[in-house]
């Protein structure tokens, strides 16, 4: 049965600024659950979270989005064609399902049809963007893409013509939009941002992004501001490491005042598509032990209230995640919400500061003076 879409989209007009309302929807990992098809799902689809940030491709791990899903709704073409998809600093390309796809995990999901659309451009450039379960191939095109009422006009994005596998077929969302930097977009395609720096649709470069917690709705990208509603505790800049994630430097992670992980300094990614908190397996280990975790992550659900604040050391500033953060509840078990992974780099271990971290702070994505911007809630 097609996913049905449950979020509206809605725009300011309050200059050139505009909000994505974004929704939390049920997790894969829940509607498995309660069909009984969870384990042996994982069995099938082992994924490797690591591959997306291996250099020199560009890699989306969409599987780990099982836990908690925010989704927001754009269109393309004219008249408008829906679709939804993950707003990404994590990757930098645009693409949907196209009707030349003929992968089942397209069968079920909004498809783009350029002969309906009287502004695409066609080319003769393909995509490849490799995943932890797969790929998908397809090729480039060039039409209008609405995001709340802003319109970007001859906007590249990718028309998918092959999803791997039956994974792509449970998800929720169609497509990605990307808001990393040019730097990593596949097929050197330019990202949505950058077109709407370029042709000036913003007021300021730069977009901040709200994760409502829980089942709480609210969740939003706003593009072109900073809503001082989400700012009262004041904002602490971080100057990016690297222009291609939003990639920062870490100084430890800590727990009752004594450093735990990344004791010499680490880089991090703000990921807004990454679920859980990816730490390095060694840190991984060390952590679930502390916590009281089996080498899975699963944890006793009576004890969460017990368990320590996790804190972030960032420049020089300390950002906490209590444990009703980084614990995730479904259908009556607990795990970590953390998971292993091992990225080699040039700075040291990588961790990957995902939707986990994100909810607790209100977080500004910087193109103009090269920082992310994070205000606790």
């Amino acid at each position: 049965m097609k996913l049905l879409l449950l979020l509206t989209l809605v725009g300011l007009a309050q200059g050139l600024q505009t909000r994505v309302p974004l929704r939390k929807m049920k997790s894969l990992r829940q509607r498995l659950q309660e069909q009984g098809l969870l384990e042996s799902y994982l069995k099938q689809h082992p994924y490797n979270l690591a591959a997306k940030y291996f250099p020199g491709i560009a890699m989306e791990p969409l599987e780990n989005y099982m836990d908690d899903e925010y989704f927001g709704t754009i269109s393309i073409g004219t008249p408008p064609q829906e679709f939804t998809v993950v707003f990404d600093t994590g990757s930098s390309n645009l693409w949907v399902p196209s009707v030349f796809c003929s992968s089942p995990a397209c069968s079920n999901h909004n498809r783009f049809n350029p002969a309906e659309s009287s502004t695409f451009l066609s080319t003769n450039d393909t995509l490849f963007i490799a995943y932890g379960t797969g790929s998908m191939t397809g090729v480039l095109g060039y039409d209008t893409v609405n995001v709340a009422g802003i319109n970007v006009r001859n906007q590249i994005f990718g028309l998918a013509e092959t999803e791997p596998g039956d994974f792509f077929y449970y998800t929720p969302f169609d497509g990605i939009l990307g808001l990393a930097f040019p730097s990593i977009a596949s097929s050197g395609a330019t990202p949505v941002f950058d077109n709407m720096m370029i042709e000036n649709l913003v007021d300021r470069h730069l977009f901040s992004v709200y994760l409502s917690r829980d089942s709480q709705g609210g969740s939003f990208v706003l593009f072109g501001a900073i809503d001082p509603y989400y700012t009262t505790r004041g904002i602490t800049w971080i100057p990016l490491s690297a222009e291609t994630y939003w990639q920062i430097s870490m100084e430890r992670v800590s727990i009752n005042g004594a450093p735990v992980a990344c004791a010499s300094g680490c880089q991090a990614i703000v990921d807004t598509g990454t679920t859980l908190l990816a730490v390095p397996i060694r840190a991984f280990r060390i952590l679930s032990s502390l916590l009281g975790a089996s080498s899975s992550g699963e944890i006793s659900c009576a004890g969460v209230n017990n368990l320590p604040t996790l804190i972030f050391h960032i420049h020089g500033k300390e950002f906490p995640v209590p444990p009703r953060a980084y614990v995730i509840r479904s259908n009556g078990y607990c795990t970590l919400g953390l998971q292993g992974m091992d990225v080699p780099t040039e700075e040291g271990e990588l961790w990957i500061l995902g939707d986990v971290f994100i909810r607790e702070y209100y977080v500004i994505f910087d193109r103009a003076n090269n920082m992310v911007g994070l205000s606790q809630l």
